[in-house]
């Protein structure tokens, strides 16, 4: 078989066209699934928060912050989370706490909670991303954060308590 120069140089500019569009860059599919950005929080137990007379008034699934890296991190880089879902902070005893809303972008409600599950001081609907320090006032053992506005919601005061 005898190919003239025209023929060969159609050929060559066919290869060279298919070679091109089969190494461009793959198309992607769309995600039919969409991730959050930022953290997600997985609950571990449950919480529940009681009035004067040691009824429940709410409860929340909670994740459990009790290692030191775990309550650094806190609810960092979460963006967002179910209402009825918080984070429980763990420490070894009451004392003086103080916490901050950095690389925090949800608004939060923080409640301190001394050794008897008494709460002792509320901060309600956080700023994101302050860095203003929010101290406990009273020596606390707990910390529980839940969505900005959940005590209002439920009407949870400094003196009522939690239970876990």
């Amino acid at each position: 078989m005898k190919l003239n120069l025209k023929s060969g140089k159609q050929v060559l500019l066919i290869i060279t066209a298919v070679l091109f569009w089969s190494c461009g860059p793959e198309k992607q599919e769309p995600s039919t699934t969409t991730q959050p950005k930022g953290r997600v929080v997985t609950p571990e137990a449950d919480l529940s928060f009681l009035n004067n007379l040691g009824e429940e008034i709410s409860s929340l699934k909670i994740a459990i912050a009790d290692l030191p890296d775990e309550r650094n991190q806190g609810l960092m880089d979460v963006r967002t989370m179910p209402q009825d879902t918080g984070m429980l902070f763990i420490f070894d005893g009451d004392a003086p706490r103080s916490f901050w809303m950095a690389n925090t972008p949800l608004p939060l409600d923080i409640m301190y909670v001394n050794s008897d599950s008494v709460i002792v001081r509320i901060y309600q609907n956080t700023t994101p991303f302050s860095e203003t320090s929010l101290p406990s006032e009273a020596p606390a053992q707990f910390v529980v954060e839940t969505n900005g506005g959940y005590a209002l919601t439920y009407g949870i005061t400094e003196g009522m308590r939690i239970r876990f």
